[in-house]
């Protein structure tokens, strides 16, 4: 039985809720043949969300990872392309730091890919009537310190891991705070993410189809 290890993160930035945890702790305990699904909340905290994702992974030396933030003022599921190597964040995080231009891994590789089927996530998605792209960014906040975080582990790890980051809109409630700004029922979210759950497993090489991005 593969364990398939979801996270996400606390509130964070006056927000009273985080939709990224409120669709992984959704799918906590979910088993279908071959898998079941462990959910884990992460501090949105410098150093303390990647030690916490390091005591999980450590814990439940799961198949896979899917880490997944909240990016207010995205329309649809994000996934990730590749995690960069820097710190340097717009606000502070939820122990008052705000990093500038420092390494997350000093001396590190400047960055890592993810290892989920990307493009064919966002095809299920898409299929599925589920607004999805793949992201050539995840910022320098928290979430990429997570990503990266997760894949120098994987990279560095002695068995096998498939890992990746997905970023969400704001739930409605949120968006109703923030006027213009987009929104995405969090049924649909959990839908979406099991979607890429189980497009990952079904999934050995990635479909090579278009996913870049002008700017």
């Amino acid at each position: 039985m593969k364990t398939i290890l979801l996270t996400g993160f606390e509130p964070f930035n006056q927000e009273t809720i985080n939709p990224a945890w409120e669709t992984v702790r959704a799918l906590d305990g979910w088993s279908e043949d071959g898998f079941r699904v462990v959910a884990r909340q992460l501090p949105c905290v410098f150093g303390e969300a990647n030690e916490a994702m390091a005591q999980a992974v450590a814990e439940l030396h799961p198949a896979v990872v899917i880490a997944v933030g909240q990016a207010g003022g995205r329309c649809d599921l994000s996934v990730e392309r590749v995690a960069i190597n820097v710190d340097d964040a717009p606000i502070r995080d939820n122990r008052q730091q705000q990093l500038v231009d420092e390494a997350i891994v000093p001396g590190g590789p400047a960055a890592y890919f993810s290892t989920l089927p990307i493009k064919a996530i966002v095809g299920a998605l898409r299929e599925a009537g589920l607004p999805a792209s793949v992201s050539q960014t995840a910022g320098t906040f928290v979430c990429n310190h997570v990503f990266y975080g997760l894949m120098h582990a994987a990279a560095k790890g002695r068995r096998a891991m498939r890992a990746g980051f997905i970023h969400i809109p704001y739930l409605p409630q949120q968006a109703a705070a923030h006027p213009g700004a987009a929104s995405m029922a969090l049924a649909d979210m959990i839908e979406g993410l099991r979607i890429a759950v189980r497009t990952t497993l079904a999934t050995v090489a990635d479909v090579r189809v278009q996913g870049g991005a002008m700017q």
